[in-house]
C-alpha cells in the first residue's frame, strides 16, 4: 500500500538531488504533476491557474535557497556532453531547456572543438581517414549529427594535422 504522495516541494527536491535541472525543465515537470493532482480533486480552470502559481512560487523559493541554478545546470550539461557532442549540439540542447552558454564556456568549447571531434571520430572509426568518398561522406554526416562545426568536420575526416601536432 502506498503512502501519501510527495508534496511538490519534496518531489522537486528529489529531482534536484538526482541531477541538475533547468528552471524551464523543472517547471514543466512540476506543472504536469500539479495539474494531475488538481484534475483528481476538481476539474476547474481555477485549479490549473492555482497550480501554475504554486509551481512558480516554489521555483522562486528553490532559486532563493540555491537548490536550483541555471548556471550549475549549464555547467553540468556541458561537462556531461562535451566529450560526445559539438558546440552546436550543446547549444541546441541548452536552448531546449531555456538556458544559454556564457561567453567563457562558449570560448572554451570552441577552443576544444577540434580535439573533441577527433576523439569522437577516432572512437567510432578507429582514427583511419576514409579513402572512399561515400565513406568520407558517411563519417562527415556522423560528426555533423553530433553537432560539430563544418570546418572542424572537414579537418577531422580529411586527416589534417591538428595545431598541436609537432610532426612527432
Amino acid at each position: 500500500m502506498r503512502g501519501q504522495p510527495l508534496s511538490l516541494k519534496a518531489r522537486a527536491l528529489q529531482w534536484l538531488a538526482q541531477r541538475e535541472h533547468s528552471r524551464v525543465e523543472l517547471r514543466r515537470k512540476l506543472l504536469q504533476l500539479a495539474r494531475q493532482r488538481a484534475a483528481t480533486l476538481a476539474a476547474a480552470d481555477d485549479a490549473a491557474q492555482a497550480a501554475a502559481a504554486e509551481v512558480d512560487a516554489l521555483l522562486d523559493w528553490l532559486v532563493a535557497q540555491r537548490y536550483l541554478s541555471d548556471t550549475r545546470f549549464v555547467e553540468s550539461r556541458v561537462n556531461a556532453r562535451a566529450s560526445h557532442f559539438g558546440s552546436l549540439r550543446i547549444r541546441q540542447e541548452l536552448g531546449q531547456h531555456g538556458a544559454t552558454l556564457d561567453a567563457a564556456t562558449a570560448e572554451r568549447l570552441k577552443a576544444s572543438e577540434l580535439a573533441r571531434a577527433r576523439a569522437v571520430w577516432a572512437r567510432k572509426y578507429g582514427g583511419v581517414p576514409a579513402t572512399q568518398p561515400a565513406e568520407r561522406a558517411r563519417q562527415m554526416r556522423f560528426l555533423a549529427g553530433r553537432g560539430f562545426a563544418a570546418e572542424v568536420i572537414r579537418q577531422v575526416v580529411r586527416g589534417a594535422p591538428s595545431e598541436t601536432d609537432d610532426g612527432l
